[in-house]
């Protein structure tokens, strides 16, 4: 008999990652930014779509399409799906950060409330940006970890959805200026919550980064889900549904985070 402390399961973890080819996402978005004393807002939309597989190092992953995440453009992600989590395995276009930290994890199975897991801790990273404009990219160090904290209900535009699983994604960095040897920090922190069925419905991402001169800069991206189509999964003659593609074979130990801890919308392989 389970401990009183134990963490509780959430039953039928994968459904509340719908992937199927055809399925649609549509959210509204809002930017704050700047730093404290000149804050500014921008509004975008953005759709999601699950538009079929390809295969990335050697495995099938799921392709999702988004018109403008975060308000960054077009881009496309993909993740691979099976009985033991969720990996994400980068985008396109990608940042020269991310190419070094895909394939890692976002969503291990079953989710357990009030637990979390290590991504990744990796150092010397190339940051991909002269931020001190001394014609050298600089150096970063990044550790991150994702918890689930629990299940709540949430309202968006779509609707009210009830025991929607709340997650939080957090992501420090340490970045040398290669000019000064100074040491700026930042922090990213991706708050996302998923209804079974629906997928994604919100997130709230927060990015920090410590003042390079006399202001530090504060970004908050929220994406709210408007409306919503779920293909249904197809099923073999007897009606049951089709075993996923493959075993997990990745090490949770060389998963690393995004400049955006979970994309816009997190997918599978079925």
């Amino acid at each position: 008999m389970p401990a009183a402390d134990d963490p509780i399961g959430i039953d039928r973890s994968d459904e509340f990652f719908p992937d199927t080819t055809g399925s649609h996402w549509e959210y509204r978005g809002q930017i704050t930014e700047g730093p404290l004393q000149t804050i500014e807002h921008k509004f975008f939309s953005n759709v999601s779509s699950v538009v079929g597989t390809k295969t990335l190092r050697g495995v099938t992953v799921m392709v999702f399409h988004d018109t403008n995440p975060g308000n960054h453009g077009v881009s496309d992600s993909f993740y691979r799906r099976d009985s033991v989590g969720i990996v994400y395995y980068g985008s396109e276009p990608g940042t020269p950060l991310e190419k070094q930290l895909i394939p890692y994890q976002i969503v291990r199975f079953p989710m357990k409330v009030a637990t979390s897991f290590a991504q990744f801790d990796k150092k010397d990273l190339d940051f991909g940006t002269d931020m001190d404009r001394d014609g050298v990219n600089e150096k970063a160090d990044a550790q991150g970890d994702s918890t689930v904290v629990g299940q709540e209900p949430v309202t968006v535009p779509a609707g009210t959805f009830q025991d929607a699983v709340r997650v939080e994604a957090r992501m420090k960095m340490k970045i040398r200026l290669s000019g000064s040897n100074k040491v700026v920090t930042g922090t990213d922190v991706m708050t996302a919550w998923f209804a079974k069925g629906v997928g994604l419905v919100k997130y709230v991402e927060r990015q920090e980064l410590s003042p390079l001169e006399d202001r530090g800069v504060i970004t908050e991206i929220t994406e709210e889900l408007e409306s919503y189509e779920i293909k249904p999964l197809k099923t073999s003659f007897d009606g049951s549904k089709p075993a996923p593609q493959g075993l997990f074979t990745d090490d949770a130990r060389d998963h690393k985070l995004q400049q955006v801890l979970f994309p816009s919308s997190l997918g599978s392989d079925s």
